[in-house]
């Protein structure tokens, strides 16, 4: 079990990560270097967004 304490925290771990995953994870082999970074130049704002990170200040 991966250091999960029990078969339902693995199964919700990996219930919420099946879906959070593929939106870090494009199909990196299939583009280019350049369309990768512009991919996650988009993605990272949008998670920003979905998880209220954006109204978060930064500490510099």
């Amino acid at each position: 079990m991966k250091g999960f304490r029990s078969v339902g925290g693995a199964q919700r771990f990996l219930s919420a990560f099946t879906g959070i995953s593929p939106h870090f994870r494009p199909h990196r082999h299939l583009m280019s270097a350049d369309r990768y970074r512009f991919e996650m130049r988009v993605r990272f704002p949008i998670w920003d967004q979905i998880t209220g990170a954006a109204d978060v200040p930064s500490e510099a």
